[in-house]
């Protein structure tokens, strides 16, 4: 019930991504919700919930939660698509960086985004303040630079005000619903999880999809000071640090 304290243009900056939002909507732009779901230990562990099972036999678990060396830990990384009430999950098996979270929405854009929005002149993109795509990780605008670069169009960026990621529309019309699918069940391998992932409906029509993402991204990665002038950067009057449009290079 405590939330602590609030920024004073809270308020302000809900409205100003709603807004944005109702309108790139209407000129058939696409809008995306995206987030880090909380990372899951794989394999035969404790997984919060109850499911149906047969009587006396019980899912078996491990006792403690220590990692398992050769399976790790599953990455989810989501997008919530707004306009088409459809998700898309990475399930990485490295480090949850920005070079990840772009090419997760990298993913997403070459495999549902540009058929489903081909005539698309924006990407709005809403994210929480920290994280992979925190409002102050400079290698996640180099990272958006080059996404906008490949896809020839800008990329719209506003971010949530701090303390304020369950608002996330991912939170509410994604990720939980993923653990309602998935509760009392062993996440036992990095397929069960993404098998999990896709199942994932709702009465109103939500549709998942889900890949995993093997790929390498070392930590520690960052974009020089040469690298971060060169990025198309302009931000907006309304709180510059939170809402930004980054304009592709055009060969």
């Amino acid at each position: 019930m405590l939330e602590g304290s609030q920024h004073p243009d809270r308020n302000a900056q809900f409205e100003f991504i709603n807004a944005q939002s109702r309108q790139c909507l209407a000129n058939g732009n696409p809008v995306i919700s995206v987030d880090t779901k909380k990372k899951e230990l794989v394999g035969a562990y404790k997984n919060n919930g109850q499911v149906w099972a047969p009587e006396g036999q019980p899912e078996q678990v491990k006792v403690h939660d220590f990692i398992d060396k050769d399976l790790g830990r599953a990455n989810p990384y989501g997008i919530y698509d707004v306009g088409s009430n459809t998700g898309w999950v990475s399930v990485g098996t490295d480090h949850d960086t920005a070079s990840f979270a772009v090419e997760t929405i990298r993913r997403w854009w070459n495999t549902l985004g540009k058929q489903r929005y081909p005539e698309a002149a924006e990407l709005l993109i809403t994210a929480d303040g920290g994280g992979s795509n925190g409002s102050r990780v400079r290698l996640w605008k180099l990272e958006l630079q080059k996404l906008a670069n490949e896809i020839k169009i800008p990329v719209l960026v506003s971010h949530l005000p701090p303390g304020t990621s369950k608002w996330n529309k991912i939170e509410r019309r994604l990720f939980s619903y993923i653990s309602m699918n998935w509760r009392g069940q062993p996440l036992m391998s990095h397929e069960v999880i993404i098998r999990l992932i896709a199942g994932t409906t709702t009465r109103k029509g939500l549709k998942v999809h889900a890949q995993l993402d093997n790929s390498l991204y070392p930590t520690g990665v960052k974009a020089s000071k040469e690298e971060f002038e060169k990025i198309r950067l302009s931000r907006n009057d309304f709180h510059g640090e939170w809402n930004y449009r980054i304009d592709p290079y055009l060969t």
